[in-house]
């Protein structure tokens, strides 16, 4: 885990701290169980994926208050001499049940449960619903976009339209999860060891007087990668110097690994570009597409029979377009010897420390969840939530990125297609145990 940049616990809202500071003063410190979980879908989605975990567990194992965080928070006034003298010893001390980075889950079902003395689990609301919540909602909209595709490569291009820095990385990462098959993201690259992918500018073509003599630089200089943008100028006769390239390289023995279309018609233009790639014998170069893709519009070009082998998916996917945000939430379920529920109309949650139960029929695919207690078992149904922290150090084997990548595409594997359709998928099977069910009308 020590790729990931400690945030520390200011990343966080200011209630966090002023609740923290009242259970501190009036001397409550049970234990509480915190549910994390989304309500409902957004539009067209049937499922989600769970990413973040990694960093979210190297930041709450180094949950410490600095001496300058301790120092901006007396400046605040908010705050006693005593509870900040409690906070500059804070470690957390509980335990974390998590289902896997690249588990699918579902709505209202609990993809975490924090349970550690209040003030511990209250602090980190903030921080794990921000970074679960931000990569799971790429991790789904990537896994449409790699559904969508049948099997073609899709590299991430979102970087320069995510919405910061640190987006940037997490895009990257949750995509790469999800089967992206590489980032133009550099850094992306060195700290997940993700492979990176990129072509050239406009600009690149631009600058030269004329388009093959940019290929012909460009090919100079990377002759086992080299990609051509070939739409600068005029698609057709971007193509055509290309295949020239193509030739020419061919008779140095290197190859044209492809081109890329980046505006226009891309059903038809890549149809067109294919056989001019293959009556100057480039067979096997690759017709790569970017431009406002993502899972719709790589579906459509693809039943218009578009001659594309990989997509650059970028805007669309960095700030998942059609559904930019999830209502994650963290919600209190027990606490000491209570269960806690809330009764709002439309907020209403399962009171609780809770269990889901992922059920397998005969086909091996997933046939229904059981959100059940925790304590709770069921034949034939396997529970999704590890623990992975116990007494505040990591007590689970950690997989690797690799590991988490290759857990997804099993997983993914097992939903049925009528849940994974990019508009108008099937409701997943989510049910409530009855053992759930009767704690709901007993809870004090």
């Amino acid at each position: 885990m020590k790729q990931w940049r400690k945030t520390g616990p200011l990343f966080t809202d200011l209630y966090e701290l002023t609740m923290a500071q009242c259970y501190f003063t009036e001397n409550i410190r049970d234990e509480a169980a915190f549910s994390l979980f989304v309500r409902g879908y957004p539009k067209n989605r049937s499922y989600y994926v769970c990413a973040g975990l990694e960093e979210a567990l190297a930041e709450i194992l180094d949950y410490t208050f600095s001496d300058d965080d301790l120092a901006y928070l007396e400046k605040t006034g908010l705050f006693t001499a005593d509870f900040l003298g409690y906070l500059s010893g804070f470690r957390f001390t509980g335990t974390i049940r998590s289902m896997p980075e690249g588990a699918l889950f579902f709505a209202d079902e609990p993809i975490m449960e924090v349970t550690a003395p209040i003030i511990e689990s209250q602090l980190l609301e903030t921080f794990l619903i921000n970074t679960i919540g931000f990569s799971s909602l790429i991790a789904t909209k990537a896994a449409r976009c790699v559904h969508a595709a049948a099997g073609r490569n899709i590299v991430d291009f979102s970087l320069r339209r995510n919405q910061g820095a640190d987006a940037g990385l997490k895009v990257a990462r949750s995509s790469y999860i999800a089967g992206f098959g590489a980032t133009s993201n550099v850094l992306a690259g060195k700290r997940y060891g993700i492979p990176v992918s990129g072509t050239m500018a406009h600009s690149f073509v631009s600058i030269y007087e004329n388009e093959y003599d940019a290929f012909s630089a460009f090919a100079k200089n990377y002759p086992d990668t080299t990609v051509l943008l070939i739409d600068t100028h005029d698609t057709i006769e971007g193509a055509k110097n290309a295949a020239r390239i193509g030739v020419e390289m061919k008779k140095r023995g290197k190859t044209l690994v492809g081109v890329r279309l980046d505006s226009g018609n891309m059903a038809a233009l890549s149809r067109d570009v294919r056989k001019i790639l293959d009556n100057a014998g480039l067979a096997d170069a690759k017709i790569f597409a970017s431009s406002g893709f993502d899972e719709y519009k790589i579906a459509r070009v693809i039943e218009q029979n578009a001659a594309i082998d990989a997509f650059g998916v970028g805007t669309k996917l960095g700030v998942s377009a059609d559904a930019p945000y999830l209502d994650m939430v963290y919600k209190l379920v027990h606490f000491g010897a209570r269960n806690i529920t809330k009764q709002s109309p439309g907020k209403e949650y399962l009171a609780g420390e809770k269990q889901v139960f992922r059920k397998t029929g005969d086909n091996g695919m997933y046939a229904g969840d059981i959100i059940g207690r925790k304590e709770e078992s069921f034949d034939n149904a396997v529970p999704m939530l590890e623990t992975i922290v116990e007494k505040g150090k990591i007590v689970a084997k950690m997989p690797g990125l690799e590991n988490i990548r290759e857990y997804f595409a099993q997983c993914f594997a097992k939903l049925d297609e009528p849940y994974k359709d990019i508009a108008n998928p099937s409701p997943y099977p989510v049910s409530v145990s009855r053992s759930l069910l009767k704690m709901q009308t007993s809870h004090t």
